[in-house]
């Protein structure tokens, strides 16, 4: 496994963190027509910390635990700071994490 693989699954884990801390997390799956949503972050079926959890974080734990390659771009923490533009010092903890993966992939200084 590679560095950037590591440091990948260390960022997901921290996610996975902050939507708990957050009351986030949910413990009951979607339904298959909502997780089957070809919009950008299902966002016609799902709320933003459901795509998180059910759909970004398995897909991203596949692809460390499978060594496979790594995408080049992200882009998810505008996306997130839009959802919670509202609640900015709430999510604050989870925008961070969410900014790291981002500068991760695309090969910056995580802050």
């Amino acid at each position: 496994m590679t560095d950037r693989h590591i440091s990948v699954g260390e960022i997901l884990l921290d996610i996975e963190c902050e939507l708990r801390r957050a009351r986030l997390w949910e413990d009951e799956l979607p339904s298959e027509e909502a997780l089957a949503s070809d919009q950008p972050f299902a966002i016609d079926t799902l709320q933003f910390h459901q795509w998180l959890q059910f759909i970004l974080l398995p897909r991203m734990h596949m692809l460390v635990e499978e060594r496979l390659p790594l995408p080049s771009a992200c882009g998810i923490s505008p996306m997130a700071e839009e959802v919670y533009k509202e609640e900015m010092e709430r999510m604050r903890p989870l925008l961070i994490q969410l900014q790291r993966l981002d500068k991760l992939f695309a090969g910056l200084p995580s802050p």
